[in-house]
């Protein structure tokens, strides 16, 4: 049986997103056991809070949007409405894992800026009119626009027709992102010499550090949503999440290490300070 020239790009489309999906993958678990033996050490040594809350919806639910991207492009789904709500699974998990790093984004920046009310309800604000715009124009776009799977019987997987306005989101996404390099870069201008340990440094260079890899994510997908077709156009969605998910749990245990050793370093300089302070009481 002959195929179109159509039919083989679109076939190798869904290869290419499977080769994507499964480096990711390979990538997160990779990341995963190499920081697991730290990642334990806070989870079991921290106090329990809404930031330790929100770190392990970060870190984890990654792993549900990567299973279905997995499962939807090695097994035959030749019912649309199938592909549809696993989709709409994996996508709306990589959403709200987007949303939780954002979070700490904002949380590291609103520390930056000295706990300041006004910085962080503008920061909010213009997060969460994003969302909502990035949400409606989602579920709108996905909605309207069918799946489709290959027309070669031994190609798995499937993918939306027409995603076209789905590089809205993305651009917002790289505005937002954009925005917090600015305000940071702003702060740091400002307060570096009033500054100088070394926690105020480390998070200067590592917020400009993984806000510039989100921004350039995020024009990578909305190239991606532009001007490619196929299974192209979307492969690299659940990357970014994937990506930004690992930066900001990254961020948030190696700042904690350091106010780890900072704290240990304190308290052992107290401890030797009392005893010089005994040892010359009863000298």
């Amino acid at each position: 049986m002959e195929y179109s020239s159509d039919d083989i790009a679109a076939a190798r489309s869904l290869q290419i997103a499977t080769y994507i999906y499964v480096s990711t993958a390979t990538f997160w678990t990779y990341d995963y056991a190499c920081s697991l033996h730290e990642e334990w050490t806070f989870l079991l040594r921290s106090h329990w809070s809404k930031v330790k809350g929100m770190y392990i919806v970060t870190r984890y639910l990654p792993f549900i949007f990567l299973i279905m991207d997995l499962y939807l492009n090695f097994t035959l789904n030749e019912n649309p409405n199938k592909c549809r709500v696993l989709d709409n699974i994996g996508s709306a998990s990589g959403i709200v894992s987007g949303m939780f790093s954002d979070f700490f984004f904002i949380l590291r920046t609103y520390t930056l800026w000295n706990n300041s009310r006004i910085m962080l309800v503008a920061m909010l604000s213009t997060f969460f009119i994003f969302l909502v715009a990035s949400l409606g124009i989602s579920f709108a776009t996905t909605v309207s626009s069918p799946y489709v799977t290959s027309a070669i019987p031994s190609i798995t997987g499937c993918y939306q027709s027409s995603i076209s306005l789905l590089f809205v989101p993305f651009l917002l996404f790289s505005i937002f992102q954009l925005g917090l390099v600015i305000a940071t870069l702003i702060r740091a201008i400002q307060s570096w010499r009033q500054h100088p340990n070394h926690l105020y440094t480390v998070l200067v260079n590592n917020n400009i550090s993984f806000y510039t890899c989100g921004f350039l994510i995020s024009l990578t997908n909305v190239f991606t949503s532009l001007f490619l077709q196929y299974a192209y156009s979307s492969m690299l969605h659940n990357f970014q999440f994937a990506i930004l998910a690992i930066l900001a749990t990254r961020l948030h245990l190696h700042l904690w290490r350091i106010n780890q050793h900072a704290y240990v370093s304190s308290a052992l300089m107290r401890t030797s300070m009392s005893d010089m302070l005994f040892a010359n009481s009863t000298a």
